[in-house]
């Protein structure tokens, strides 16, 4: 069920009403753009694109794919605000901050910024890292090619949010994949495009898909996959790709040998590549928050078969829905109270009754920020606790 409409219980806040309100505006409109109507603004404005609707809704109607088109053809006629560009351009001006990363840090994370964008005042900003991820690969690349490659070879795809800001899950996957015997590459590739997709910047989004595939598609295969950590970056290849692409045979391809961390370890581990005996016998708890993306788009079963390698964790996966962040959606003035809302109904209630003891697990950047902010409490990527429970 649509978690915002379980939050609101309005109906315009169903899957149906999003669905219908787009086609009866779309055959009976009268205006030359017929998406340039306020009610459609509303009636998609608490769409948190979580897709569940694409994988639960009987019709499997994509309203996150209505709500990025929807937008790409409204701003033509209401240009986005200061706040939507820097969203869509995220990865632009991180890029630019993270030249002074403290300095960045601290602008942003006060009251008078947050007002001044329109972003919520009781929200924490995520932290911009010293280095990035490809400053550290390019540092190490090196000491990592002398290590066993048995395994064979893999492109990681250095999503936007690992490589600025989640810099220790990347290391972690790199360390851990290099340690079990594969070769990790990083090339020099484009970001994912997830935000400007969210954001309803879709010519944006296609010029990166085209490059994308264009760098990629001689290189993935069987033998050479591609690998992303963030669910929602790496799964744009799985989904958005096949439609924005214009090399649709190419997009077919890559997205056939494209998989999440938890797909891939999952992959070898059936294949005895990787086993159980490389891992600690401690005893751990852990409780698993899957990602929204992941489970429209690939499933929730991969990170327990990963996180159960080590013979004495003790891993349940939580019956939880959509986190309630939704990338920026959370951060929003006018949308974070409903985020928190959304979170509380069937995440932070239960993360808040488990033992301190017990280790939180959520693949997506988002899904953790809203954990934090929700409950205090840490959690970790799937392949951060994976790696502490090698030999």
């Amino acid at each position: 069920m649509c978690p915002s409409y379980r939050a609101t219980l309005n109906e315009k806040d169903t899957t149906r009403a999003r669905a219908n309100a787009l086609r009866e505006f779309l055959t009976n409109s009268e205006q030359e753009n017929k998406f340039n109507h306020d009610e459609l603004k509303q009636v998609f404005d608490l769409c948190l694109s979580c897709k569940a609707c694409s994988s639960e809704c009987p019709s499997n109607v994509d309203v996150a794919s209505f709500k990025a088109e929807f937008l790409y053809q409204y701003q033509k006629e209401n240009p986005p605000s200061l706040r939507t560009k820097l969203f869509a351009n995220n990865v632009k001006y991180n890029k630019l901050g993270s030249i002074f990363p403290a300095l960045t840090n601290l602008m942003l994370d006060n009251i008078v910024t947050k007002k001044i964008l329109g972003i919520a005042t009781k929200r924490s900003i995520p932290k911009l890292a010293n280095k990035t991820l490809i400053h550290w690969y390019k540092k190490h690349k090196l000491r990592l090619s002398n290590g066993s490659k048995r395994n064979g070879k893999l492109y990681l795809f250095c999503d936007e949010f690992t490589n600025y800001y989640d810099v220790q899950v990347g290391i972690d996957t790199i360390e851990l994949l290099n340690t079990l015997g594969y070769q990790v590459e990083i090339i020099d590739h484009e970001e994912s495009g997830r935000s400007h997709i969210s954001k309803g910047f879709l010519d944006e989004a296609k010029v990166i898909s085209d490059k994308n595939i264009a760098i990629f598609k001689n290189l993935v295969s069987e033998n050479t996959p591609l690998v992303g950590i963030e669910p929602s970056a790496i799964l744009t290849f799985r989904d958005e790709y096949l439609r924005l692409g214009d090399d649709k045979k190419s997009a077919q391809h890559i997205a056939k040998f494209t998989f999440t961390i938890e797909e891939f370890i999952k992959k070898e581990a059936l294949k005895g590549n990787i086993r159980p005996n490389q891992f600690s016998k401690k005893a751990k708890t852990i409780k698993i928050h899957v990602h929204c993306h992941q489970k429209a788009h690939s499933n929730i079963e991969t990170t327990f078969y990963m996180l159960k390698l080590p013979q004495n964790y003790e891993v349940t996966i939580i019956n939880s829905s959509c986190c309630g962040m939704a990338g920026s959606f959370g951060y929003e003035k006018e949308h974070y109270d409903i985020s928190m809302q959304v979170g509380e109904q069937s995440l932070f209630s239960k993360i808040r009754k488990f033992d301190p003891k017990v280790e939180i697990c959520a693949s997506g950047t988002s899904c953790r920020h809203q954990i934090f902010d929700g409950t205090t409490r840490t959690a970790k990527h799937a392949i951060t606790l994976l790696r502490q429970a090698l030999y």
